[in-house]
């Protein structure tokens, strides 16, 4: 007898697999595009300079020791960190109405601040955009949330936000229903709302009464500049709402394998906060205890030292100067080649990945035949294109467009 006979073999995690096959695929212009993680021109990891300078220095801090961190985590590196989403003169962090808790990465941070909506707010119903980043929903669902629903985000047709349908659809959700929201560079499309776009789902939001979960993936990443990546969970404060944010510290400082997050939370009543800490902290206790402090350690150096902030603007400056050049290269080489379609949704999209408008179909044609490896819903992660790939990738594009046509 075996108590494990009836668990069914579960299905892959796309990401992962792709990431594995072209691990194992001894082809010599092989090209991933679909690992979410920067690369430099020659297709290599990059270390942030920023980081090694912090981790030399953590290292050869005598005073520190591997005690445990506190169940909300390293105090300097939450309030860092959400003093960095909201920006130092924001009203919540004047007031004292806002405060961070460390969480392992953004995925932690989404997992943490949903199963608190669930549990104790006795929230049942969450939205997400279509489409949205695949592991949104498993969280969600495995939190507490009891129904999963999605608002119109992407149209295909016109390859940019369908902001009709998007208002239509959170207008229809139920009071009280929690919305989760891209804070810039959204995942998968790459394409984000305007600020008067915005300023229109902010008057659905509150009309409605619904809960925001931002998800900021990508502060400083998408753009270069860490204010305008932020602008949108900055406005909605401004306009008086009570939300959580979760932060991820895999990009924008590199810290893939470290699982380096924070959840910032904004309330209205500064007295209310207490209350809510300690059910957070019966959440954390419950689930890992109490996160690891390397992580956190680094990115509380960098930001405490002026210097060395400094130096980590540069490094954001550079990857998002890449991937915004890779985008002008790939939409010049596509052009040039006369290819399907138009192509200017390429360079108006921001981030770290890019929707082509390829369909599934096309996308598994790719892999198979040209050994580009991306995900079947289109979606290219620009990081893997370098100034050496480039012209195959638009070739390879080309070709498959040509031989298998669509409504492209």
């Amino acid at each position: 007898m075996s108590w494990f006979s009836s668990v069914e073999q579960g299905p892959p995690i796309e990401v992962f697999a792709l990431t594995k096959q072209c691990t194992e695929d001894d082809f010599p212009q092989k090209v991933n595009l679909g690992v979410g993680a920067y690369r430099t021109d020659e297709g290599k990891p990059w270390v942030l300079p920023v980081v090694r300078a912090a981790e030399k220095a953590l290292a050869n801090d005598e005073t520190l020791n591997k005690e445990y961190l506190p169940v909300l985590g390293l105090d300097s590196f939450s309030t860092l960190s959400t003093n960095m989403l909201l920006g130092d003169d924001s009203p919540a962090i004047v007031e004292k109405r806002a405060f961070g808790v460390q969480s392992l990465s953004g995925t932690g941070a989404l997992r943490v601040g949903a199963e608190f909506l669930a549990k104790k707010l006795g929230k049942t119903i969450f939205y997400y955009s279509t489409p949205t980043w695949e592991n949104h929903r498993l969280v969600f669902l495995s939190a507490g949330f009891q129904e999963a629903r999605q608002y119109r985000y992407w149209d295909q047709g016109k390859r940019g936000l369908d902001i009709e349908g998007f208002l239509e659809d959170i207008n229809n959700a139920p009071e009280g229903s929690v919305i989760i929201l891209h804070a810039c560079a959204h995942n998968p499309t790459g394409c984000d709302p305007t600020q008067e776009q915005w300023e229109k789902i902010a008057q659905v939001v509150k009309h409605k009464r619904l809960f925001p979960f931002f998800d900021s993936a990508y502060q400083g990443f998408a753009s270069g500049d860490l204010d305008k990546d932020a602008w949108a969970v900055r406005f909605f404060v401004s306009q008086g709402f009570e939300l959580f944010c979760a932060q991820s510290y895999a990009k924008n400082f590199g810290l893939y394998n470290e699982r380096t997050g924070n959840l910032s939370v904004v309330m209205n009543n500064p007295s209310e906060i207490a209350a809510v800490k300690s059910q957070i902290t019966l959440t954390i206790r419950g689930m890992y205890s109490n996160p690891p402090s390397h992580g956190a350690r680094i990115v509380s150096h960098v930001l405490n030292n002026k210097e060395l902030f400094d130096q980590w603007r540069g490094n954001i400056k550079t990857m998002s100067s890449r991937i915004i050049e890779m985008r002008k290269r790939l939409r010049e080489e596509l052009e040039r080649l006369g290819t399907p379609g138009t192509w200017n949704h390429i360079t108006e999209q921001i981030g770290m990945f890019s929707y082509t408008g390829l369909n599934e179909v096309q996308s598994e044609h790719m892999v198979k035949k040209y050994h580009i490896y991306m995900l079947r819903s289109g979606r290219i992660s620009m990081c893997g294109i370098t100034p050496s790939n480039v012209e195959y990738v638009a070739k390879s594009i080309n070709e498959t467009l040509t031989s298998i046509p669509s409504k492209y």
